[in-house]
């Protein structure tokens, strides 16, 4: 495995992983003591809001008691992985539906472990020559021009064309029809096959596990990309 691709770990997701964080409010409450109450007789104690309210912030009772901020909301949109399927990861989309959407996702390393390529997969509405659409994205270090191939227990494969870059890797956007389906759900491991730009003799092979595609298929939300 070339060094290039070894140093390359693309995020979907990480596309697709994000994280709300929040900055706690503390707050310094004084407690009087006898001391402290002798002192108090002599000085004026005036109180300073922590912060002043505005448009996004928390409501207030009273100006001083918050009611909090609903994080149900707060977190729509974000992604998280709701089970494993086999070697797939349901990852779903917070909604305010009943229901949120899901694709499958499966990382896909090299020999030594490191992170090369990343396979998402969904369902497409029936009545399409498509009945199921995919997004692989591959290290920025590819060369396009050899396309990316994607064959099933050994058979002779598909090819496909990229779709474009950015500073995430390479994009290939691909249908799968209900043959290429039937066959995944049949068998045991698809390799997907880049090229290294910098290396243009030479395959880069990377197994995509098919342990669990039949249920996680099923799993996955149908999804209109028109």
């Amino acid at each position: 495995m070339l060094e290039a691709f070894n140093e390359i770990q693309p995020g979907i997701g990480d596309t697709m992983r994000k994280f709300i964080q929040t900055l706690p409010l503390i707050a310094a409450l004084a407690l009087g003591t006898s001391a402290l109450a002798q002192t108090a007789t002599t000085e004026t104690v005036t109180e300073t809001p922590v912060a002043e309210a505005t448009a996004d912030a928390p409501k207030m009772v009273n100006g001083v008691l918050a009611l909090g901020e609903d994080l149900s909301k707060a977190e729509l949109g974000t992604t998280y992985a709701k089970e494993m399927i086999g070697d797939w990861e349901l990852q779903c989309v917070r909604t305010d539906q009943e229901s949120d959407p899901c694709q499958i996702y499966q990382l896909l390393k090299d020999g030594d472990g490191n992170s090369v390529a990343e396979v998402s997969l969904f369902r497409l509405p029936a009545g399409g020559e498509a009945v199921a659409g995919a997004t692989v994205i591959v290290p920025l270090e590819t060369l396009l021009t050899a396309q990316l191939t994607v064959a099933v227990d050994g058979g002779k494969g598909k090819r496909y064309p990229f779709s474009f870059c950015n500073p995430i890797g390479c994009y290939a956007r691909i249908g799968l029809t209900a043959d290429d389906v039937a066959g995944y759900k049949k068998g045991a491991k698809a390799v997907v096959s880049i090229v290294p730009f910098a290396a243009p003799d030479q395959k880069v092979d990377l197994n995509l596990s098919l342990n669990g595609f039949t249920k996680g298929f099923d799993a996955a939300s149908e999804f209109n990309p028109g």
